[in-house]
């Protein structure tokens, strides 16, 4: 069974940063998609970043430029670097592991960028 343990999250002004972190257990984490998703009430959760297993990355349009995605497949491990955060970056942020047999998710960790 895939387990997926978020860490980084927290309150933070505008304009600072946050190092989200997504250790993933129980699988072979180099065969998975690894991504953060992000969801604030009411709305659809998001992508915001994603890796592929051979470090190609996407981005969604609103972070590009801030936020960068990484994976240590030594440690099993994703990060999510957050630059220049906005309020609007808000919300419970997820991480998602994905391959031909498997889409799984972490229990989330929270962002609150407000002054």
């Amino acid at each position: 069974q895939v387990q997926l343990v978020e860490s980084g999250g927290g309150l933070v002004q505008p304009g600072g940063s946050l190092r989200l972190s997504c250790v993933v257990s129980g699988s072979i984490f180099r065969t998975y998609v690894m991504g953060w998703y992000r969801q604030v009430p009411g709305k659809p959760r998001e992508l915001v970043a994603s890796i592929t297993p051979g470090g190609s990355t996407n981005y969604a349009d609103s972070v590009k430029g801030r936020f960068t995605i990484s994976r240590d497949n030594a440690k099993s491990t994703m990060y999510l670097e957050m630059n220049g955060l906005k309020p609007e970056d808000t919300a419970v942020y997820y991480c998602n592991a994905r391959n031909t047999l498997r889409n799984s998710w972490g229990q989330g960790t929270k962002v609150t960028v407000s002054s």
